[in-house]
């Protein structure tokens, strides 16, 4: 059984999920989905999913945001914007934030977690116009995540990006 057979990844309730009981260790992870996600809910500013076990899910395993985004193409890398239409800003999806809960990290809960937001992003696309998926690091670590999943950094940067062909060309062969 795949170790993401019991898990859910479904948008925020605030009266359903236990934003309190929450934390990942880095603190403006934690104030934001403890102080702030459910006002970004309610302005429309960010989507804001949780992981969660299929038989707890008031317990909060992680979190993702996702929200809207411009970016210019000559920031990108050459292997990236090969795939961006020519236009001064390029629309792509942020996620915003990505987190764990300190109890569950290291395994593989983070990979499950963005595997599920890729998939939003990829799918939404095509309803928003998005011609990437874009993610500013928190750390060294962090990046480290990103690259090992397939996203390019920029150069001097602490931004990774993942063209939206590429996540085609994923979610169709699988």
């Amino acid at each position: 059984m795949s170790p993401a057979a019991d898990l859910r990844v479904e948008p925020l309730d605030a009266k359903r999920h236990d934003r309190a009981g929450f934390s990942c260790g880095v603190d403006s992870l934690d104030a934001y989905i403890k102080t702030q996600a459910s006002q970004d809910l309610r302005r429309k500013a960010n989507a804001v999913f949780v992981l969660v076990a299929v038989g707890d899910p008031r317990t909060m395993l992680g979190y993702v945001t996702l929200c809207a985004f411009g970016v210019t193409p000559a920031i990108v890398p050459d292997e990236a914007r090969k795939h961006l239409p020519r236009y001064p800003l390029v629309s792509a999806t942020l996620i915003g934030r990505l987190a764990i809960a300190s109890s569950r990290q290291g395994e593989g809960l983070g990979s499950v977690l963005l595997a599920r937001a890729l998939r939003l992003a990829y799918a939404n696309a095509a309803v928003v116009g998005s011609s990437m998926v874009v993610v500013d690091a928190l750390d060294e670590r962090a990046a480290a995540f990103y690259a090992a999943h397939g996203f390019v950094r920029l150069p001097d940067s602490a931004r990774l990006v993942l063209p939206m062909q590429t996540l085609a060309r994923l979610f169709i062969a699988s």
